[in-house]
């Protein structure tokens, strides 16, 4: 049967958003979500299209393919063809034949947990493990204790504070007012929220992004930071717990997260906000 690869246009990117969110499985390993696409989103519908690639077959996307960064395909693939190996194998000779642009001769990165026919057959053409993540997950079936922190969700009137959060949580950041705006119009973005946490004296010390794929489904949080300044104090476990919180609000199965599992600190806080971990998961680099 026919498979084509193909770069959406923005107009299809809704079709695809809802693709991707019908693949989210309770008890599945953690792939590509919508939340992942939505906060890449803050760069521009035009952007977020251009860094997709969409395998289909008689019309319908059966794979997606997010090139997060320019050595790193992260795929979300239907459990329809988890298990297909000629699908897989198509997939497998994209990465080599048709996405050279996006994976220059080097070092490249394919994030494929879920579907064991892609990875064998990555296996297959020699691709080898990198770093290891750890992904976690909390059920969201009992109710969540409430943090220590007031947190509020953001509007137009707390951007500047969800911002600020972000660049002193993570130096460099790619968040802007205008950036925020952007993903807050985003498809995606619908079924999301972006909180901050204010410690006793209102000033804002913790910021998260949680988004829905759907009632029933893992919800993601992406990203989640505490201020530098603020630190050791507990934030970030009040801001997780106020993260899953909001996604069992959004009837969320679950609320998901996966870090490099060389961020300890990382790793520690979540399990400290009641989340567990299978163990860790390696992506998978071009030989």
């Amino acid at each position: 049967m026919t498979v084509s690869m193909s770069t959406p246009s923005v107009t299809e990117l809704p079709r695809i958003i809802e693709a991707v969110a019908s693949w989210q499985q309770e008890g599945s390993p953690i792939q590509v979500h919508p939340g992942d696409l939505g906060w890449y989103g803050r760069f521009g519908a035009e952007s977020l299209a251009a860094a997709l690639r969409v395998w289909s077959r008689k019309g319908d996307a059966m794979a997606v393919g997010f090139l997060d960064e320019s050595e790193l395909i992260r795929m979300a693939i239907s459990p329809a063809v988890g298990e297909d190996h000629v699908f897989a194998n198509r997939i497998a000779d994209d990465f080599v034949d048709s996405l050279g642009d996006v994976l220059p001769s080097g070092r490249g990165v394919v994030e494929a947990r879920f579907g064991s026919a892609l990875q064998q057959s990555l296996s297959d053409r020699g691709w080898t493990e990198d770093d290891p993540w750890t992904p976690l997950y909390r059920d969201l079936a009992s109710p969540v204790p409430s943090p220590s922190l007031q947190v509020k969700v953001v509007g137009v009137e707390l951007i500047e504070d969800r911002v600020m959060v972000e660049a002193a949580a993570f130096p460099g950041s790619s968040l802007s007012a205008d950036r925020w705006r952007q993903m807050a119009e985003g498809y995606a973005y619908r079924t999301a929220e972006c909180l901050v946490g204010y410690d006793e004296d209102e000033t804002p010390v913790a910021a998260t992004t949680v988004w829905s794929a759907g009632p029933g489904r893992p919800g993601v949080i992406e990203p989640l930071g505490v201020h530098g300044d603020h630190r050791g104090r507990g934030y970030g476990v009040a801001i997780t717990l106020a993260a899953a919180e909001a996604l069992r609000r959004m009837a969320c199965s679950s609320a998901t997260v996966a870090t490099p599992s060389s961020n300890a600190a990382a790793v520690a806080t979540y399990l400290a906000a009641g989340f567990v971990t299978q163990g860790e998961v390696t992506d998978f680099c071009r030989p």
